[in-house]
């Protein structure tokens, strides 16, 4: 199993943007063959970092996620609405 934790930094004036390109990504990413769970999170303490949260089956599906069309389409759009690039870790399951 794998988790990925993305932790996105989006300028104040396109948090709305971003939630609605983030919506439309979700729906489609959830369909997806070896997508456990897809969301996104908003942090309490500052509305714009909104944290991606995944879990896959294995880095096989999580590849092919990532050159699946809505990934390719969407993400870009979103990165043109960030502060600063996303902090992106990838972990596994030991207990």
């Amino acid at each position: 199993m794998i988790k990925i934790v993305a932790k996105n930094f989006v300028k104040k004036e396109n948090i709305d943007e971003v939630i609605k390109l983030s919506k439309e990504l979700v729906d489609e990413t959830i369909k997806e063959e070896g997508c456990i769970s897809y969301e996104m999170y908003q942090d309490v303490n500052d509305n714009s970092i909104l944290t991606m949260i995944e879990t896959w089956e294995n880095r096989d599906v999580l590849a092919k996620h990532s050159k699946s069309e809505h990934f390719q389409r969407i993400v870009p759009m979103m990165s043109t609405h960030m502060e600063k690039p996303a902090e992106m870790n990838i972990y596994t399951k030991i207990l």
